[in-house]
């Protein structure tokens, strides 16, 4: 039998047709914007994943620079001042903020770094020696940090667009593995009961059709035969109608009396 496979469990009515119609229309558009989508999400994907690439082998050049400019300020200094800028910055220079891209209906954060200029609460670390050697491994190192701002932003886009796009594939395939074949099957079982029906109601129709024709047919070999027998019984009656009037005075038998 046909679409003897999943289906829905619906009456087989033209209603019902009609909505399992609607139904499949509608998995078929939303089956192909979900894979638009999908599409491009993942061209974004690959996009974020090669950026992420060139910033973490950026990444990787710019701290090796930062840590020798670190290693220079320390020669030229004399000693470690990382607990004299600790204790001589009251206000972050560097700072971070954020927006959102719309990719496809999926809003992905961006980070971005700007530098405020009016706080510079240790311009005078290495006044005294080495304060080229300190300008030097502050910039390489405001660098670095840009460069870890940007990687932080792919990287969460990443995990982001990766959930994004697990989840709009388990419904593209859910669709189009699922939900159009299913529903395919209830259309084609609809379609093929009311065949049925369709059949059984031609048959029901030819049969009363039959049986209207041999009563007409009873019928009209009743009235034939009717009619043929109506002379005879008309002439028996004329007959019987004289009987009657010739004996209705009783003189039949007497003969004319001539004076």
């Amino acid at each position: 039998m046909s679409g003897s496979g999943a289906r829905e469990a619906v009456f087989p009515t033209r209603q019902s047709l009609g909505l399992m119609k609607s139904k499949l229309k509608g998995a078929q558009i939303g089956h192909d914007l979900l894979k638009r989508k999908s599409e491009a999400l993942t061209k974004r994907f690959r996009e974020i994943t090669r950026r992420i690439d060139e910033a973490k082998r950026k990444m990787g050049r710019v701290m090796q620079i930062a840590a020798f400019s670190l290693a220079e300020v320390t020669y030229a200094v004399g000693g470690d001042i990382g607990y004299q800028v600790q204790e001589s910055a009251k206000q972050a220079r560097f700072r971070v903020r954020t927006k959102q891209e719309n990719v496809s209906g999926v809003f992905l954060p961006q980070f971005e770094s700007f530098t405020v200029e009016s706080n510079n609460d240790f311009g005078l670390t290495g006044l005294g020696k080495g304060g080229q050697q300190v300008q030097r491994s502050r910039e390489t190192y405001a660098r670095a940090v840009e460069t870890l701002v940007e990687l932080a932003s792919l990287q969460t886009a990443f995990v982001i667009l990766d959930e994004v796009i697990k989840v709009v594939n388990r419904r593209v395939n859910a669709i189009e593995h699922v939900i159009i074949p299913r529903t395919e099957n209830t259309i084609k079982y609809i379609n093929s009961e009311l065949d049925e029906l369709d059949r059984e109601e031609f048959y029901r129709l030819k049969k009363v059709s039959g049986k209207k024709q041999r009563d007409a047919a009873a019928d009209e070999l009743e009235r034939s035969s009717a009619k043929e027998n109506k002379p005879e019984e008309e002439k028996h009656n004329l007959a019987e109608e004289a009987a009657e009037s010739q004996d209705l005075l009783g003189d039949k038998d007497n003969e004319d009396v001539i004076f």
